[in-house]
């Protein structure tokens, strides 16, 4: 297949919400400038039951790749997510192999909002690491850990937060960052794109195939997107907005970004030029309202996660809870500790009703809506997750309610 070097895909492939290019951006340049077929992949652990938009930022990028010719490989790790990345303060429970194959139902579908994947001349290509992975028995799993020393794993941030608190670290944590590198051995790629949270593992990957092949792989990480305190927005941290989320749930919670997450959304999270980013950067230099961009990052990100009629539905909602239309305001924001709560006991908690008896009036008489439908029940309970929020609107006050233990 002919290799595209189009120069402005090229630029946007190595700046646009790029962290690093490991060993060398320079060189990596020379590589998609050569005309050589480029072999690629990111990885997926199905580990919660859909993706979240974080997940998009790479998407976006693999696409550019797919455009110009290069091999793009998705990997789920359908044996991977059994045993899970292990985390900062604590081992990930394990998960079953029916939990793994139900949580990655959606997972084709939900890439393919991004990616072009059925495309006729360059198709995406689907692995599972289960592939691969299950096939090994002792003597292969011998033979790969003896690549590494426990001392070039225990250097891993995580292992040493957690040996610094003295929380315990299992044998098979040490395994994640080596079944990881056995992928990208197994797919024989040129490059493995990542989050820079994933740095470490894609390290040992890289390791791992110039042992075995002799081989350098590049690897690129991507920009995380973060919430203003600094925490990334994930499936760990609870504050993510997911792919499955209805569009009047995905446009708000982007509504919801501090402005100073506006032009990395643009950034990472959209097929936006760099020209565009400079137009976006150099309007709100200017001084045009953070509010007008802001609404056309969620119609963006809301019509490629969904459809634009019914991001347009998404726009008209979110525009019909201000009281005053020419007055742009956030939405205020209530944040409760129960996960379950009745609406009656809730209303009363966020001073939208004085007592429990006036909140059943407020239903009784239609006053009450939640995410623009008209509650018919006073005492029904609220469930409200990690990954979710909810807009309650009473008369004239609105907010909206997240749940944080």
């Amino acid at each position: 297949m002919e290799i595209k070097t189009d120069k402005e895909i090229i630029e946007r492939i190595l700046e646009k919400g790029v962290e690093q290019i490991l060993p060398s951006k320079e060189n990596f340049k020379e590589l998609l400038e050569s005309g050589k077929q480029i072999k690629m992949y990111q990885g997926f652990d199905p580990t919660a039951p859909t993706l979240h938009i974080g997940h998009t930022a790479l998407l976006h990028k693999l696409e550019d790749f797919r455009k110009l010719g290069h091999k793009v490989y998705i990997v789920i790790g359908d044996f991977t997510a059994r045993i899970g990345d292990p985390d900062k303060k604590s081992t990930r429970k394990p998960l079953t192999k029916e939990e793994v194959e139900s949580n990655m139902k959606v997972y084709r579908a939900q890439i393919g909002k991004i990616l072009d994947i059925d495309n006729k001349e360059n198709p995406v290509e689907f692995r599972y690491n289960s592939e691969w992975l299950e096939k090994l028995n002792f003597a292969d799993i011998l033979h790969l850990t003896s690549k590494y020393t426990v001392q070039q794993l225990l250097k891993r941030e995580m292992f040493q937060l957690r040996l610094k608190e003295d929380r315990p670290i299992y044998l098979h944590e040490f395994m994640y960052p080596v079944m990881q590198g056995y992928d990208c051995v197994m797919l024989d790629v040129d490059l493995e794109l990542g989050g820079n949270d994933q740095l470490f593992n894609m390290l040992a990957g890289r390791y791992l195939m110039n042992v075995l092949k002799g081989k350098e792989k590049y690897v690129m990480t991507g920009k995380l997107l973060e919430t203003q305190d600094g925490s990334k927005m994930g499936k760990t941290t609870g504050n993510m907005i997911r792919m499955d989320d209805t569009p009047e749930d995905i446009y708000g919670k982007v509504m919801a970004f501090s402005d100073d997450m506006i032009l990395k959304g643009f950034e990472i999270l959209t097929f936006s030029t760099m020209p565009e980013l400079d137009e976006y950067k150099e309007r709100l230099e200017s001084g045009e309202n953070p509010m007008i961009l802001k609404k056309e990052l969620a119609f963006m990100i809301t019509s490629e996660i969904t459809t634009k009629a019914e991001a347009l539905k998404a726009q008209n909602f979110f525009e019909s809870i201000f009281q005053n239309k020419d007055q742009e305001t956030e939405i205020p924001e209530n944040v409760i500790s129960k996960k379950e709560i009745p609406l009656n006991e809730l209303l009363v908690e966020i001073k939208f009703a004085s007592s429990k008896a006036q909140a059943k009036r407020l239903v009784e008489q239609g006053a009450v809506k939640i995410n623009s439908e008209k509650v018919s029940q006073y005492n029904q309970v609220l469930n409200i997750d990690n990954d979710q929020s909810l807009i309650l609107k009473v008369g004239k006050n609105i907010c909206k309610i997240t749940y944080k233990s």
